[in-house]
């Protein structure tokens, strides 16, 4: 059996080495290293894949965020409302552009913002809702919308742990996640289901006007060249990066099915186990599994973690604390016990090696070392 990886980028490569090769030394035969013609051309291509109109590539995924919010021309001290059970930019782009991140909680099926929680933290000052598409499924955005309209409040999709999850509206139409609301975002992190091998991240917009001030903010603030329309920041996605991604795009979809195919597997294996709670399928959105992370129903996580380890099963806790918890954000003055889903959530969840690579073998060995444990 070869050693299970979290994730396997080396074994994903080797599939496709050529064709990245490729795609590498025709930038640098280019020398085109900067805004060279593949990142248009990934722009038009992820365009098309999605069925936005505007794809809008930047450096990573943390610039996505700020860069959206510095786009809808908000003042200090605006309410940004969003989630503490996520990854610490989806906070730390509001802190940095001086508005207020309102923290709220999570659904205990979904892991995703929940829209109850929303509408209770609306005040005045609200300007803005950032739900984040976790582990590879939506949020529940047309309850979002529905509140968003009624508050006349913008929402900036966090889709960067979902690109190619479908969100399925209740008349059975579908959209792309990142491609819902006002504005999506995305990062490239190489470990992301469709990763670069380096930074790289990008915006998402249906609105014209939008999508050319996020542009222009993206290229310090110009539209012509030396004449500085706005403030903005540096932020362009590497060419050697885009060649890479126009290849990988090209094969998303399959990867998410491989993902899809082990997730079933451990679905399978887990689902009668009464110490474990298997991730839930929302009836309004696919899942694509950036992360398989179940629920442990009993004490010892941490134990198990290193068992896991010490049988060669890599393990990781997304995420230990909540981001309302945090020292950094203690300024805020939240409290335990303020978000009890997602305090519970941090206490309870593991998630299990999950890429494209995992095969029977592999997983078998991971379900039975797991169950082992807990029996």
């Amino acid at each position: 059996m070869h050693p299970i990886q979290m994730v396997d980028l080396k074994g994903q490569y080797q599939k496709i080495k050529t064709e990245v090769n490729n795609a590498i030394q025709n930038v640098i035969d280019s020398t085109a290293f900067i805004q060279g013609s593949e990142v248009k051309d990934f722009q038009k291509e992820l365009e098309q894949y999605l069925g936005v109109k505007h794809v809008i590539p930047c450096a990573n995924g943390t610039d996505a965020l700020q860069i959206a919010l510095m786009a809808l021309d908000l003042k200090p001290d605006d309410e940004i409302i969003t989630t503490g059970f996520t990854f610490v930019a989806t906070v730390e782009v509001v802190e940095l552009l001086k508005l207020k991140p309102v923290i709220v909680d999570v659904e205990p099926d979904s892991f995703t913002i929940s829209p109850e929680a929303v509408e209770k933290a609306i005040t005045p000052r609200t300007r803005a809702i950032v739900p984040v598409h976790l582990f590879g499924q939506c949020a529940n955005m047309e309850k979002l919308q529905d509140i968003a309209d009624r508050h006349n409040l913008f929402i900036i999709e966090d889709a960067a742990q979902a690109l190619g999850t479908d969100y399925i509206y209740r008349n059975g139409a579908r959209k792309k996640a990142g491609t819902i609301s006002n504005i999506g975002t995305t990062s490239f992190f190489p470990s992301k289901n469709l990763g670069a091998y380096g930074d790289g991240g990008a915006l998402f917009t249906q609105d014209n006007a939008l999508a050319e001030k996020i542009r222009s903010i993206a290229n310090h603030g110009m539209q012509v060249r030396y004449y500085y329309d706005r403030i903005g920041v540096n932020s362009r996605l590497d060419t050697l990066q885009a060649g890479i991604l126009r290849v990988k795009l090209k094969h998303l979809d399959e990867y998410n099915q491989a993902r899809e195919k082990a997730a079933s597997f451990y679905d399978a294996a887990f689902k009668r186990h009464p110490a474990i709670r298997i991730p839930a399928r929302m009836p309004y959105s696919t899942h694509i599994f950036h992360q398989y992370t179940i629920q442990i129903s009993r004490d010892g996580r941490e134990e198990l973690r290193k068992s896991l380890a010490e049988s060669g099963i890599p393990a990781m806790i997304y995420y230990p604390v909540p981001l309302h918890l945090q020292k950094a954000y203690a300024h805020l003055g939240y409290r335990e016990g303020d978000s009890p889903v997602t305090e519970k959530l941090c206490k309870t969840v593991i998630s299990l090696p999950m890429h494209t690579e995992l095969d029977e073998e592999q997983l078998r060995y991971i379900t039975d070392k797991l169950t082992g444990f807990l029996s």
